[in-house]
C-alpha cells in the first residue's frame, strides 16, 4: 500500500502557522492535487511528507509506516522539484542514475531502469547531452525520468509546470496524466494553478491559509462549493458576487440588490427560507450568464438588463464584462450573430438553477 496519512499535522515558523491542523489521506494509486494561492501552505506541506521540513505537531504515515523521524531517502518517495534540481555536470543519462548509483544499485540494474524511463517519456535521444542543451519541456522530463527509475511508492511534484510557457504546460499536463496511468502510482502534485488542478486530479484539496477548505473530485468542487473562499479560486473566469438581500413575495423569494433582481428556484426555497430579510452573498459563474433567448423559456424572474463595459474576444468564446448600477459581473459566452459593442444596452439570462447563495458573516454555502 502506499497511501498516505496527514493526521493533525501542524507546522510553525517561529509564532507564524504555515500549516494549520491538516488531516488528509491520500488513496493508493490516487492522482492528489494540493492547490490554492501562494502562501497558503501547500508546498510546505509537500516539504513535510517528503521530510525536508519536520513537522511541528502531528503524524505522518506512508503505508503503514510512520515517518515523521525518517530521513528523506528513507521514506521511498521521489521528488520533482519546481526548478528541476539537475546536476549541471552531469547528462542526462547520469542524472538519472545518480539516486541510484549512491544508493549501490549494480550498474546493469541502473542501466537498465533509465532505459525503461527513457521509453516510458520518449527521451533516448537526450542521454548523452547535458541540462544545458535541454529546453525547459526536456528538462521536466528529464526530471521526472530520475524520479521513475527510483520505482518509489509516492511521487511528490513541486509545480513542476511553472517555468514552462503556457502552450507546453497544456501538453505536459496530459504528459503527466498519462504517464500516471501507465504507472499507476501514488502522486502528490501542488500547484497554485487551479485550471492544473481541475484537469489532472482524480481528487483536489483546496487550501487556504494553511487549511484545507474543502476536498473532492474536481467537478464535484466546482458544482458544489463549500464556501465563497472555494467558489472563487476554482473556475475561471473566476465567479461573480453580488451583495444582496434575500426577500420573499406572494412566497416566491428572490435575490435583490438595488436595480438587480432575480427569482430564485422553488428547489432553492426549503434551504433559503431561513435567511429571508437577511444579507447573502449571491454567486454566479460567468459560463452560466448568455444573451437572452425569448424563444429558449429560460423561466420567469431571471432575466437582467445591463451594460456592455469590456468585450474580450476569444475565437470560440467572448468574455464579457457587464456593468448595472454598482454592480459588475464578467459573462463567458459563444460568439453571438451579430458583434456586441462596447456601451450597448444587453438583456441577459442567468442559470439560476445552477447560481449559488453564501452566508453573508460565514460565508460558508446555502445553497
Amino acid at each position: 500500500m502506499s497511501n498516505v496519512i496527514l493526521k493533525n499535522v501542524v507546522k510553525r515558523f517561529g509564532s507564524v502557522t504555515v500549516v494549520d491542523n491538516l488531516s488528509i489521506e491520500i488513496r493508493d494509486k490516487e492522482f492528489a492535487v494540493l492547490v490554492g494561492s501562494s502562501g497558503c501552505g501547500k508546498t510546505t506541506a509537500l516539504r513535510m511528507i517528503a521530510g525536508l521540513e519536520a513537522v511541528t505537531s502531528g503524524e505522518i504515515f506512508i503505508g503503514d509506516t510512520l515517518v515523521n523521524d525518517l530521513e528523506p531517502k528513507d521514506r521511498d518517495i521521489a521528488m520533482v522539484f519546481q526548478n528541476y534540481a539537475l546536476y549541471p555536470h552531469m547528462n542526462v543519462r547520469e542524472n538519472m542514475g545518480f539516486g541510484l548509483k549512491i544508493r549501490k544499485i549494480s550498474k546493469e540494474e541502473i542501466d537498465s531502469r533509465v532505459q525503461e524511463a527513457a521509453d516510458i517519456l520518449g527521451i533516448h535521444e537526450l542521454l548523452d547531452r547535458k541540462p544545458k542543451e535541454l529546453s525547459g519541456g526536456q528538462r521536466q522530463r528529464v526530471a521526472v525520468g530520475r524520479a521513475i527509475v527510483r520505482k518509489p511508492k509516492v511521487f511528490l511534484f513541486d509545480e513542476p509546470l511553472s517555468n514552462l510557457d503556457a502552450k507546453l504546460r497544456v501538453a505536459m499536463r496530459a504528459e503527466i496524466s498519462k504517464l500516471h496511468r501507465r504507472l499507476g502510482a501514488t502522486i502528490i502534485y501542488v500547484t497554485h494553478d487551479q485550471v492544473e488542478a481541475m484537469t489532472m486530479a482524480d481528487r483536489i484539496f483546496i487550501m487556504n491559509k494553511g487549511i484545507v477548505q474543502q476536498s473532492g473530485a474536481p467537478m464535484e468542487v466546482y458544482a458544489q462549493p463549500a464556501n465563497r473562499f472555494v467558489a472563487g479560486f476554482i473556475g475561471s473566469p473566476a465567479m461573480n458576487f453580488i451583495e444582496a438581500t434575500l426577500v420573499s413575495e406572494n412566497g416566491v423569494l428572490h435575490v435583490e440588490a438595488g436595480d438587480f433582481r432575480v427569482q430564485t428556484p422553488a428547489a432553492f426555497s426549503s434551504r433559503l427560507e431561513s435567511h429571508v430579510g437577511k444579507q447573502i452573498i449571491f454567486g454566479v459563474r460567468p459560463e452560466d450568464i448568455s444573451l437572452h433567448d425569448p424563444s429558449a423559456n429560460a423561466g420567469e424572474g431571471n432575466t437582467v438588463t445591463a451594460r456592455a463595459d469590456v468585450v474580450e474576444t476569444l475565437g470560440s468564446e467572448i468574455f464579457v464584462h457587464l456593468s448595472q448600477g454598482e454592480h459588475s459581473v464578467v459573462a463567458r459566452m459563444e460568439v453571438p450573430e451579430h458583434p456586441l459593442t462596447v456601451g450597448q444596452t444587453l438583456q441577459v439570462d442567468l442559470k439560476m438553477s445552477k447560481t449559488h447563495v453564501f452566508d453573508k458573516e460565514t460565508s460558508q454555502a446555502i445553497v
